[in-house]
C-alpha cells in the first residue's frame, strides 16, 4: 500500500473522530517535514511516516477499555493492533516489526535506536505541544532533553517564537 491508501483506512479506521484524524495527520505531516529535510533514506522514510499515520491506533480501544489514553496503555495496546491493521499492506515482515515497534514505543523517549524513532517523537512532541498549548518552559525544556534533529529544532523555535 502506498502511504496515501494507509492514510485513507487510518482515517476510516478512526470512524469519524475528527480528534484522531486531526491529530495523526498533523504528526504525519510534522515528521514527513523533518524526515524529508534531514534526507532519509526512502524506506525509512516509508517506515517512518507509516507508523506516524497509525502512531495512536490504540487510542480509541484505551478510551473505550481504560476510559483514558495514557502513553504507556497506548504503546501496550498499540503494537499488536498496528501488526492487525498492515497485515495485508504489501509490507515487508520487517517493515512491519519496525512500523509495530515504533508505535509501541513513541511515548518512551529513552533507548531511541533509529531516525526514525528520534523523528516521530519529535513529530508527536510538536503535535501536542501545538494542540495542547504548552507553556514556554516545557516546549524549552523539550529541546534541551528530547527533541535531537536540526530540522524538528528550527520547526520549534519558528513555530512557538522562541
Amino acid at each position: 500500500m502506498t502511504v496515501a491508501e494507509i492514510m485513507a483506512k487510518m482515517i476510516s479506521f478512526s470512524e469519524g473522530n475528527i480528534h484522531d484524524i486531526d491529530h495523526l495527520i498533523r504528526v504525519w505531516t510534522y515528521a514527513k517535514t523533518i524526515s524529508s529535510l534531514e534526507e532519509l533514506e526512502a524506506e525509512t522514510q516509508y517506515v517512518l511516516e507509516v507508523a506516524a499515520i497509525t502512531h495512536d491506533i490504540a487510542c480509541p480501544m484505551c478510551r473505550e477499555m481504560y476510559g483514558n489514553t495514557n502513553g504507556k496503555l497506548q504503546e501496550k495496546e498499540g503494537e499488536s493492533m498496528v501488526r492487525a491493521f498492515l497485515k495485508d499492506s504489501g509490507m515487508s515482515k520487517e517493515e512491519i516489526d519496525r512500523v509495530s515497534y515504533l508505535v509501541g514505543h513513541h511515548h518512551t523517549f529513552s533507548n531511541i535506536d533509529g531516525i526514525d524513532y528520534q523523528i516521530l517523537i519529535e513529530a508527536d512532541y510538536i503535535a501536542n505541544a501545538a494542540e495542547s498549548g504548552y507553556t514556554k518552559s516545557s516546549i524549552e525544556n523539550a529541546l534541551s532533553k528530547i527533541i535531537k534533529t536540526k530540522s524538528a529544532t528550527q520547526l520549534i523555535l519558528s513555530m512557538f517564537c522562541l
